[in-house]
């Protein structure tokens, strides 16, 4: 019995490690700026553009890989992305000259871009009793990716593979090890997710029966912003992922100059919000269990206070700090896996995919202009003036969420 339960998440299992590779991929590219300048002779200007393209080539697929997927399935675009990034990544392992390296950036940033909105859809479809839960498995080992990404550059910097050095294909630039490593496991990781279960998941059997013409247009998708649920819950959810943003952006800056805590120190509580991230797990599960609202309205509520409690008592000490940061980062990553299952449940089902990908995109789009507002009110004004709006944003999106809790519990009753 074990064994069958085992096997019911293997879709989970494969479309997650996915995830982590995606994560992973994406964030050890900011630790390799410095070898990429030596290898390159480039400017921190010019690395930071090519990461810069890397990130909107990611933020902008997230459309139409919902879209696509609504059309052909899920199985489909999963498979095709990670081949994508795992090809993208191949790229830089041999040496090429840097337009080669932008190149291989762009293509890595659009395969891991088809990913989340394609996988939330199709974990919802495929665990429909338990899509809290197996969202929280997905998200918290995605964000450990971002985790592992540091520490294996550094390992990989120290000590390249044996695998490359046999084959001499990372001739003066110990970095392109860790692109070998991430293209093997992303063609491995493709093989086998396309193998198993293309045309298997009634995910896939459910696109494919559709009739021809069947398929929604555009405009279809576009209209779900006319829906005010929606939209309000697409505006709740941007101001917790905007006063998140903001505050990750300048949080060590802030611990150093604001709470005067050493470089080191600041570091070490600020990669304690990372460590948070298996609420990830109690939160997807707890909603299945208890509902949506009531979880995302305590994690949204705990991120709130927390934030205000950093901007008030900044001096308050290092284990009040702590506790500060812990309870942000339990708020902010409890609030995410459930924020997904919520969406599935409200979206139309021929329109999922597109549906979440409209989402996506204005989710990144808005919260991207998170570090660059703060950054220009801490020159106006001051770091905590800038925190205190993050407060401010996240206290109202709060609100929200508390609104379309009542207003849910109303239109139960009145049904």
């Amino acid at each position: 019995m074990t064994k069958g339960r085992l096997a019911d998440y293997d879709v989970l299992v494969l479309v997650s490690l996915i995830w982590f590779l995606a994560k992973f991929v994406r964030y050890a590219f900011p630790p390799l700026f410095g070898p990429l300048q030596a290898t390159y002779g480039i400017s921190n200007a010019t690395v930071g553009s090519a990461f810069t393209g890397f990130m909107i080539v990611y933020a902008l697929m997230q459309f139409p890989s919902g879209v696509v997927a609504d059309w052909i399935g899920s199985v489909r675009i999963v498979t095709l992305g990670v081949t994508v990034a795992g090809v993208g990544a191949l790229a830089l392992v041999v040496d090429s000259p840097f337009p080669v390296l932008v190149a291989a950036m762009l293509v890595i940033g659009a395969g891991t871009g088809v990913h989340k909105t394609v996988a939330v859809r199709l974990i919802a479809r495929t665990y429909p009793e338990r899509t809290g839960r197996a969202l929280g498995i997905h998200d918290t080992l995605g964000t450990f990716g971002g985790v592992a990404a540091p520490t294996a550059v550094v390992v990989f910097l120290s000590a390249p593979p044996v695998l490359a050095r046999a084959l001499d294909v990372l001739p003066g630039a110990d970095w392109r090890a860790v692109f070998l490593s991430t293209a093997l496991a992303a063609l491995a990781l493709a093989v086998t997710f396309g193998l198993r279960f293309r045309g298997r998941l009634p995910d896939d059997r459910r696109e494919r029966s559709r009739p021809a013409g069947a398929n929604p247009g555009i405009g279809a998708y576009l209209e779900l912003l006319r829906d005010v649920r929606f939209g309000a819950f697409v505006c709740v959810s941007i101001g917790v992922a905007f006063a998140n943003n903001g505050l990750l952006a300048f949080l060590p800056l802030y611990l150093s100059r604001v709470s005067g805590l050493s470089t080191t120190t600041a570091s070490l509580l600020y990669s304690l919000f990372f460590w948070m991230a298996f609420v990830q797990l109690v939160a997807g599960d707890l909603s299945d269990r208890v509902g949506r609202f009531p979880v995302l309205v305590v994690t949204a509520a705990l991120a709130s206070a927390a934030l205000l409690g950093i901007v008030f008592v900044p001096d308050a000490g290092l284990i009040a700090l702590c506790m500060l940061i812990a309870l942000f980062g339990l708020g902010a990553h409890g609030f995410n896996p459930v924020r997904g299952a919520y969406l599935m449940e409200l979206l139309p089902d021929r329109l999922t995919g597109g549906g979440l990908g409209i989402f996506r995109s204005l989710l990144m789009g808005v919260t991207a202009l998170a570090p660059s507002v703060v950054g220009l009110v801490v020159d106006a004004s001051s770091f905590r003036v800038a925190f205190g709006l993050l407060a401010a944003v996240l206290a109202v999106a709060t609100s929200g969420a508390v609104g379309l809790w009542v207003t849910e519990s109303g239109t139960a009753r009145q049904t």
